[in-house]
């Protein structure tokens, strides 16, 4: 194969036609991750990610020129795109103006979106179909220096002790970047009473584990404590998607993880997933959010 091949190429994916272009590009420098590699990642983590995008307005953070250079959110559809990828028209929730997003739904959106160097896929907590209510509730646990995920994982297991007796149950995913974020499935519950039910738990938490835990948007308190971003439930507000890479130095994936593998996590480094990780995580466990 020659170089112009191995940097660009049009391939045929479940019936379109993809063109996919600075293959050999690194995005990742400190790793030489290149784009043809997050592309790969990507068609191989398809089948579990796309139920979690399925449905819901993408915002994409797109790297062009690496992770190492600023990016940029990407919210609006792009004007030059292939007939066949879907949008769907949102309100802005400031303006009013309307939004046209993508929606990623099938294999060859997601690699058309891939191949935009977006390397980051965020999604709300509720879907286009349904957008007055939330059918997600998540808390994002954030730590504070010199606090690590390990701090995380004591905050999570204590919010999946107190929803229990609530009758809601908990599922937990890495961050991908530090931290770690808590899902729960809701439904007929709208947008405002799930941001006060996660701000509930958030000062349940900060009651229960003041010296660990805090849930004050101020980031004077954060130092040594775990954040409990209630605020993640907002009708505007987005979450990393489920297996979406992130553009941190090293490549590392939003990665589903057990309850037991938190509980035996003693080092940061235990709950970080590389691309290859994450999907020996999909290969040995399945999807750990099915049914989300």
């Amino acid at each position: 194969m020659s170089p112009d091949a191995r940097a660009s190429q049009t391939v045929e994916i479940d019936g379109r036609s993809v063109k996919l272009t600075n293959l050999d590009k690194v995005l990742y420098p400190d790793d030489g991750f290149t784009k043809g590699e997050i592309l790969d990642y990507y068609a191989h983590i398809a089948p579990v990610m796309l139920p979690h995008l399925a449905g819901r307005p993408v915002t994409f953070i797109r790297y062009p020129d690496g992770v190492d250079t600023s990016g940029f959110f990407a919210k609006h559809a792009p004007a030059h795109r292939p007939s066949w990828i879907r949008t769907a028209d949102i309100a802005a929730t400031s303006s009013g103006k309307q939004v046209e997003y993508v929606l990623i739904d099938d294999l060859p959106s997601l690699m058309w979106a891939a191949n935009l160097a977006a390397i980051e896929f965020h999604v709300p907590q509720w879907r286009v179909s349904d957008q007055q209510h939330h059918d997600l509730l998540v808390l994002d646990l954030d730590p504070g220096a010199p606090a690590t995920v390990v701090d995380c994982v004591r905050v999570a297991l204590a919010a999946r002790d107190l929803l229990a007796t609530h009758d809601l149950e908990l599922r937990a995913k890495t961050s991908g970047a530090k931290g770690l974020h808590l899902y729960a499935a809701l439904t007929d519950v709208t947008g405002e009473q799930a941001r006060e039910l996660a701000h509930t738990i958030a000062r349940a938490l900060e009651g229960t584990h003041p010296d660990l835990v805090v849930s004050s948007m101020s980031k004077a308190e954060r130092p040594g404590k775990v954040f409990v971003d209630w605020s993640q439930n907002t009708h505007a507000k987005t979450t990393i998607a489920p297996y979406s890479l992130r553009a941190t130095p090293h490549p590392a994936v939003s990665t589903p993880v057990t309850w037991e593998q938190l509980a035996a996590a003693k080092h940061p480094e235990d709950l970080r997933f590389p691309p290859a990780r994450a999907l020996e995580q999909v290969a040995e466990h399945g999807d750990l959010l099915s049914g989300l």
